[in-house]
């Protein structure tokens, strides 16, 4: 028999298999469905939230809030000196009129906040960009700390310490999917082996005659080992399609920032791809592990006592 036939018959006899234990089949593979779907949740908001954090970490600056009494001479000296500064790209004023139409703009439902002061309640501020290098220099936290002890300095906001917070996020969110996926990828291994060992023990007077023929263990193990296989590939693809038709309904029909932010660009298809090699993987690897030869062997007809004789019968 050649490989293309040895395959074609292993497909059929594993698709013969899922049909007649299509229960404890589903079983196995809806749990496939389950881990690897949670996994990808996990990693669908880490990549969205790690691609934001790169882009606001590109537009990051540094923000000098002013003393409300501040001189205007005080604070052009102030500009002058940032412009000296190393990784220095530009400086804007922000008067009042514009903090506050910045903060409407930013949050409408919160503009009735700024209502009914005698003064305006935003103070003016400079905004320092700097360039991606001096952003990431580890002596600039010091140089942010000799602005602060300025006179016309009230505040200094720094955006790397938020977004590094962010970026911690990221990490915990990686790091659960790896260990939430790990732990239901091994539940799933573990209910495949469990139902491809079922299988194998309805089969197992087929499986002895088939021995007493001359056929390989290749030959024998072989379809259940491809049927293992389909039970994780089947199971990676209904949770690929299932995060993306939950990512898509989510995307069309919410408007909300923190939507925007998680569901913004779906699994690459190398990572969708992966997900499903991975449950094809786990299906494969637990069908392997569930047969042992003692497994497949034919149960022995159960020997008479040494004292029994036909008299006795």
């Amino acid at each position: 028999m050649t490989l293309v036939q040895a395959l074609a018959y292993f497909t059929r006899e594993a698709l013969l298999n899922l049909v007649r234990g299509w229960k404890v089949s589903l079983l196995a593979i809806l749990t496939i469905t389950v881990s690897l779907f949670l996994t990808g949740v996990f990693l669908l908001v880490s990549n969205n939230l790690g691609a934001v954090i790169d882009g606001w970490r590109a537009e990051s600056k540094v923000v000098i809030y002013l003393e409300p009494g501040a001189e205007s001479q005080a604070i052009a000296d102030l500009e002058e000196t940032l412009r000296q500064a190393p990784g220095y790209e530009r400086v804007a004023l922000i008067d009042v009129v514009t903090a506050r139409q910045r903060f409407e703009q930013a949050f409408p439902s919160m503009a009735d906040l700024l209502e009914g002061w005698g003064e305006e309640p935003l103070p003016r501020s400079l905004e320092l960009s700097l360039t991606t290098e001096r952003l990431q220099d580890p002596n600039l936290g010091t140089w942010l700390e000799s602005l602060r002890q300025n006179p016309v300095v009230m505040m200094v906001d720094d955006d790397r310490d938020w977004l590094d917070q962010l970026e911690a996020v990221v990490l915990v969110l990686r790091g659960l999917a790896l260990m939430v996926g790990g732990i239901l990828l091994a539940t799933a291994m573990f209910t495949i082996s469990s139902v491809i060992r079922l299988t194998a023990y309805l089969y197992r007077d087929e499986i002895a005659v088939m021995r007493l023929v001359g056929a390989t263990e290749f030959f024998i193990r072989g379809p259940f080992y491809l049927e293992g296989l389909l039970q994780g590939l089947v199971g990676g693809s209904l949770a690929i399609g299932s995060l993306w038709t939950i990512f898509s309904v989510a995307k069309s029909q919410s408007t909300s920032l923190l939507t925007s932010i998680l569901a913004s660009e779906f699994l690459t298809w190398s990572s969708s791809l992966g997900l499903v090699a991975l449950g094809g993987l786990a299906g494969l690897v637990g069908a392997v592990a569930s047969l042992s030869r003692e497994t497949l062997e034919s149960p022995k007809a159960e020997e008479p006592p040494a004292d029994w004789n036909e008299e006795d019968s």
